[in-house]
């Protein structure tokens, strides 16, 4: 892939940098490297490779999510200042 003027301008304004026309040829040359450096990967066989989403085994680390509280409704509401049809009454806060 060859890497166009106009795209190292698009890059700059997508980055927010302004390059001077030094730092832009510099920039293509670089750009122009990394390219050719990915490119090396079409090079490899990768017939017999399996297809995978992560280098690593993942498993689901989070535990089930199981109720153990329950309803203890009558306990949470013993502390309360005032109650109201098995629910905190609290002051209104606007009218």
């Amino acid at each position: 892939m060859v890497i166009t003027d106009e795209t190292i301008d698009y890059v700059g304004i997508l980055a927010k940098l302004e390059l001077s026309d030094e730092e832009k040829e510099q920039a293509k040359k670089d750009m122009s490297n990394m390219l050719d450096y990915v490119g090396k990967l079409d090079e490899l066989d990768t017939d017999n490779v399996e297809a995978m989403s992560h280098a690593f085994p993942i498993s689901n680390v989070f535990r089930e999510d199981v109720v153990t509280n329950g309803d203890d409704r009558d306990n949470m509401l013993a502390n309360a200042p005032e109650e109201r049809n098995g629910c905190y009454d609290v002051p209104k806060t606007f009218d």
